[in-house]
């Protein structure tokens, strides 16, 4: 009995302990100041900041010890905001603060926050009906947080590239830069619950609001699954420091969100294009195979086969592994079996190859020749470690990365290399994937794992911009906040079997959610020899991702399409066409995304946030604004379930119309991925060709589905230069209006500072019945016996002279 009385004072001791451990606001004291658009408080226990950033972004900061964090440049980019007119009203219980779109209302004891829209519906809570939970903000130790109110119905989005789940209610997650330790599976590959190589502190309420995280330590989420009356997240150490961010809409939040943390630029036209990446030959264990010859007739098989490609990327194995690092350092000096790179590098843009790449690791390596780690070491350009003067590259120094393109990269960019894929930025305080190195230890450092990625991309990012003379394009795995930037990631390193598949599409999800819209995987997987039908279905996926990356390491049987047979190669050929075809369509998505946030890989919660059926989606997306794809996954699949959101939905393929709101089931031959046409859509196509820019365009292809009234804005440039972020570029307006008896489309004449080609249209209505006349310009048109008018299987067929120098008008009476 006395046993029992002691192990209950212990417990009881320690739980008083932990709960006066864990520091609160207090209660609310006065209004130190107001300035500008911050609003400075005093509790009893702490200081805060609102800094009202527009009327729908307040930006709340919380310091136990009254000191504040210089603001930072690697996740935020934009610090700078425009006056916001509020009003303030005090009481002797709250104060309430208004924006044009928000209510804040703080109850002064305790000092807790809920925020309502203009309209006074609950967005966000710290204050509970039930006397049982606290709310709000806290300090525990170092870990600072903040917990709030889950309300009903209330579900959640984002958090970066997550391979698990799609909605995070009721879910608890870790954010920490890296792919998860240890292989627990017998077949090789890491745990996909711990897969996080590029997590993002951000998410979205269904409720109409975000929340960005602004601290870089390792985060902790718990959305509901300790306690179903709240969520929470917390960081291991820094500032309670977030931005609460107003929509409603998911795509407004993004594009808010990214004007916090900077908008994705324009990648060249040609990265739209097919990627491949190659080990030259000679994959790990094999690097006697590599050669300059292989690289060049890789590409030269491409062009024979007439299967469009424009980028390459020498995968690890053209360098060799240094005296140090070995696989996970970098030594700039190529393998003797590569004879002669420059000619490599000439022969590959002979073939028309728009870009080539090479991957890199970031830390310095001594080779035969170069001794680029003792040099670094010696004038202080590496991250000193706590038993070595460190190998890192010290990309957070403007001098540190001068010295690193200068003795570095400057020697393979001469020579012709024109980007760099950026790998294993992780591996910066945390034990690498490729090697048992932690790389720097110590205070500060753990905070700079997460910044860790975004400098080392930003790095050849820039410095090939301004090298080049066009649009950087860096290629990189890892990420968080403010990686969009810089501009591309892939998905790692996932095997060739069919169980990794749809996480892999789950990633593109979750991170198109996060703010990043430029993303890539290694179709038909990266380790291991693919079963041919997961290729096929794999690569159907990839060649209609935001980047189409194809690239493995198993020899001899690398990923290129012909290892896979005559059906794969076929398919392959099909699907990259396809995708060369929709470059317009692509590149107007691009733009929309450099100017409003929003990626061109979309989950159907982006558009239908309000249909619950498709919070758990995890194998559909939209492929811009009007293309559903719905990727297979399963093996031997001739059919799979498709769910339609509300609207008339196009099958792409037979021209079968369906109404939304439920799911269907849809044949799937191995050479279709179900695709659907969302109604009102305007698709402009152009032809094919090996590369982009291969043929000149002069005119486009207009696939209009007319069940509902629609506008698309096709976007134009010169593909290369930074121009158009000065303006320079071309914008063609195509609206179309459905009424009982007719269908109205008007091409509007191209405006803009850019002058591009004269183009002429074809418009294809994609209509169920034969019309009866079409007028073009006033001019009528019969559809019998006119070239220019014809109606076959389903489709008007129109081909008008007119340019877009000129408005053009069709009339399609029905």
């Amino acid at each position: 009995m006395k046993y029992s009385y002691r192990i209950f004072s212990c417990f009881f001791l320690l739980l008083i302990n932990t709960v006066n451990a864990q520091k609160a606001i207090g209660n609310f004291e006065k209004i130190l100041f107001k300035e500008g658009n911050e609003l400075n408080i005093k509790t009893t226990k702490a200081s805060i900041i609102l800094e009202f950033c527009t009327p729908s972004i307040v930006r709340i900061r919380t310091s136990w010890n009254n000191k504040f964090e210089e603001n930072e440049h690697w996740m935020v980019s934009n610090y700078s905001w425009d006056t916001t007119l509020y009003n303030l009203e005090e009481t002797n219980t709250h104060i309430t603060i208004a924006t044009e779109t928000l209510k804040i209302n703080v109850k002064k004891k305790p000092f807790l926050i809920q925020i309502f829209d203009s309209k006074n519906n609950m967005l966000s809570s710290e204050v509970s009906e039930k006397s049982n939970i606290n709310l709000g903000a806290f300090q525990n130790g170092k870990t600072v947080g903040v917990v709030k109110k889950l309300q009903k119905d209330e579900h959640f989005f984002g958090f970066g590239e997550r391979m698990d789940f799609l909605d995070r209610r009721g879910k608890k997650l870790e954010l920490n830069v890296g792919r998860g330790l240890g292989k627990p599976h017998i077949i090789g590959a890491y745990n996909v619950l711990d897969a996080n190589y590029s997590p993002i502190p951000f998410f979205m309420s269904t409720k109409g609001y975000g929340v960005f995280f602004h601290n870089a330590y390792p985060t902790t989420w718990d959305m509901g699954s300790s306690n179903s009356d709240t969520y929470s997240f917390q960081a291991e150490e820094g500032e309670l420091d977030y931005y609460f961010i107003y929509g409603p809409t998911f795509t407004y939040i993004l594009d808010s969100y990214t004007t916090i943390t900077g908008k994705s630029p324009l990648l060249p036209k040609f990265a739209l294009g097919l990627h491949v990446g190659t080990y030259s030959g000679g994959t790990w264990g094999q690097e006697k195979y590599t050669s300059t010859d292989y690289v060049v007739n890789l590409v030269k098989k491409f062009r024979e086969l007439q299967i469009p490609i424009d980028i390459l990327h020498l995968d690890s194995t053209w360098r060799i592994f240094g005296k140090s690092g070995g696989k996970g350092a970098t030594t700039f000096e190529w393998r003797d079996t590569f004879k002669n790179p420059e000619k490599m590098f000439s022969d590959l843009y002979d073939l028309n190859i728009s870009m080539v790449g090479l991957h890199l690791r970031p830390r310095f390596d001594n080779g035969k020749e170069l001794q680029l780690l003792d040099e670094a070491r010696e004038k202080g350009f590496v991250y000193p470690e706590e038993d070595n003067a460190g190998e890192f590259v010290n990309f957070f120094d403007k001098k540190s990365v001068d010295w690193w393109w200068e003795n570095g990269v400057k020697r393979v960019a001469e020579q012709g290399a024109m980007f760099l894929k950026t790998d294993e930025g992780s591996a910066f305080g945390r034990k690498a994937n490729e090697s048992n190195k932690v790389g720097p230890q110590g205070e500060g450092v753990k905070a700079l794992h997460n910044l860790f990625p975004i400098a080392y991309a930003k790095a050849p990012y820039e410095k090939f911009q301004e090298y080049n003379g066009i649009r950087g394009m860096n290629h990189t795995r890892e990420g968080y906040a403010g990686i969009q930037r810089y501009p591309f990631i892939f998905a790692g390193d996932w095997p060739s079997e069919w169980q990794y598949f749809e996480p892999v599409i789950k990633a593109g999800l979750n991170i198109g959610l996060s703010g990043v819209g430029n993303w890539s995987h290694c179709m038909g997987g990266f380790e291991h020899v693919a079963d041919p039908e997961l290729y096929i279905r794999w690569c159907q996926f990839g060649l209609l991702s935001p980047i189409a990356h194809l690239f493995g390491m198993e020899h001899p049987n690398y990923k290129e399409p012909w290892n896979y047979g005559d059906e794969a190669l076929r398919i392959f050929k099909k699907y990259d066409e396809i995708r060369y075809s929709l470059i317009p369509y692509l590149y107007s998505h691009s733009y929309q995304m450099y100017e409003k946030g929003t990626p061109l890989m979309r989950a159907l919660v982006l558009a239908y946030q309000n249909d619950v059926n498709v919070y758990n989606i995890t194998d559909q997306y939209m492929l811009g604004e009007s293309l559903m794809i719905c990727p297979v996954t399963q093996k031997g699949a001739q059919t799979r379930i498709v769910y339609l959101p509300e609207g008339i939905w196009t099958d792409y393929w037979t021209g079968k119309t369906y109404e939304g709101k439920q799911s269907y089931n849809i044949l799937c031959p191995i050479d279709q991925v179900p695709i659907f046409v969302k109604e009102g859509a305007i698709i402009p196509t152009q032809e094919t060709g090996n590369y982009v820019g291969e043929k000149e365009i002069t005119q486009l292809i207009l696939d209009v589905y007319p069940n509902k009234s629609n506008t698309f804005t096709i976007y134009n440039d010169d593909g290369k230069s930074l121009e158009y972020q000065n303006g320079n570029f071309n914008t063609t307006i195509i609206s179309s209006e459905v009424l009982e008896n007719s269908i109205s489309l008007k091409i509007y004449t191209t405006k803009g500072e850019f002058k591009g080609n004269e183009l002429t249209y074809i418009v294809k209505f994609h209509l169920p019945e034969k019309p009866i006349a079409v007028k073009i310009n006033d001019k009528i048109h019969l559809i019998e016996n006119d070239g220019d008018v014809l109606y076959k299987d389903g489709v008007l067929l129109v081909s008008s002279k007119l340019t877009n120098k000129e408005d053009i008008k069709i009339v399609v009476n029905k």
